[in-house]
């Protein structure tokens, strides 16, 4: 499994971290970031949860 954050559509809220830190952190720019590629197979669940969360649909798949 793949995801991106739209930098875009990013309004830095954090509740996507706060749902999953393993794949989720904060990027040089203060917004969120993907920092597993590809997301392991463990996490997956927890990162499905935190894009469905996402209030501006900036979790994506490639």
């Amino acid at each position: 499994m793949r995801l991106i954050v739209d930098q875009d559509l990013c309004i830095s809220c954090g509740l996507c971290i706060e749902i999953c830190p393993e794949v989720f952190d904060w990027n040089d720019d203060g917004k969120a970031n993907v920092t597993e590629d590809p997301i392991p197979e463990e996490l997956e669940d927890s990162a499905q949860e935190a894009q469905s969360e996402c209030p501006t649909d900036a979790i994506q798949e490639p």
